[in-house]
């Protein structure tokens, strides 16, 4: 039958007859590694990212004698973590621009969940591992980052290495998007290509926003999409952070 221009539009069928709003599963499998301080298998469906946190008692130049602690990030994509073969950026001699985005977008994030002056003169680097990837590998890492992070916060207080305890917010992330003029929630990699428009939000357990990142692929969205977007994030973030407490409960 002939469609025309005023007739509404098909209701958006998702994978997994996901809803909209609906997140994919998503698990933080702590204690994944033996060595790291903290580290955390994190889930979003099928992405996956091995996320380990390391304590280093030395600060970059600029922080010297300045009795304030770091908190940075790398990533990386291993090269089966999609469908072809990606060669290691360090046989090619230098990070992308997307990976230095990404590891800097990271960093900012948890950086925002600690205070500098109670961790002190030491550095926590957080690496992000994409061991298999379907969208939202950047949300992935800064969700199960935080925990790693907070687990590496739990190993210098027990060892009595800081006395005070410097996290000070959760941090998690998830991606939004439209895709045929519907707001939905964590995109797969399928629904981020074909996005319309997509969006990555970094929120504390307060409810406040550390970090927007949108942009329309094709055509400009309308506010009122804008508004769902932040509306449909915001509920997801408030059930990562459950997520987070639930697996950072004392063991």
């Amino acid at each position: 039958m002939q469609a025309f221009p005023d007739d509404p539009a098909p209701p958006m069928i998702r994978q997994h007859n996901r809803r909209p709003d609906e997140m994919r599963p998503v698990s933080l499998e702590r204690h994944y590694t033996r060595h790291a301080e903290g580290s955390v298998l994190v889930a979003f469906g099928d992405t996956r990212v091995l996320c380990n946190a390391t304590v280093e008692d030395r600060v970059p130049g600029f922080l010297y004698r300045k009795k304030r602690g770091w908190v940075t990030a790398e990533y990386s994509m291993l090269p089966r973590s999609t469908g072809s073969r990606t060669a290691r950026e360090a046989v090619r001699g230098k990070q992308s621009g997307r990976t230095q985005e990404i590891q800097r977008l990271i960093a900012r994030s948890l950086r925002a969940a600690i205070d500098p002056e109670a961790l002190g003169e030491r550095t926590i680097t957080v690496d992000c591992d994409v061991i298999q990837a379907d969208g939202g590998t950047r949300t992935a890492s800064i969700t199960g980052g935080f925990v790693a992070l907070a687990d590496a916060v739990g190993w210098m207080l027990k060892r009595g290495r800081i006395t005070s305890d410097p996290l000070i917010r959760s941090v998690a992330s998830v991606s939004v998007g439209i895709c045929g003029g519907t707001a939905i929630t964590d995109l797969d990699y399928n629904e981020d290509s074909q996005a319309d428009a997509d969006m990555n939000v970094v929120m504390d357990d307060a409810g406040n926003f550390i970090e927007v990142q949108g942009t329309a692929e094709l055509q400009p969205f309308s506010r009122e999409l804008l508004d769902a977007m932040l509306r449909q994030a915001e509920t997801a973030c408030s059930n990562l952070f459950e997520i987070q407490r639930d697996v950072l409960s004392p063991d």
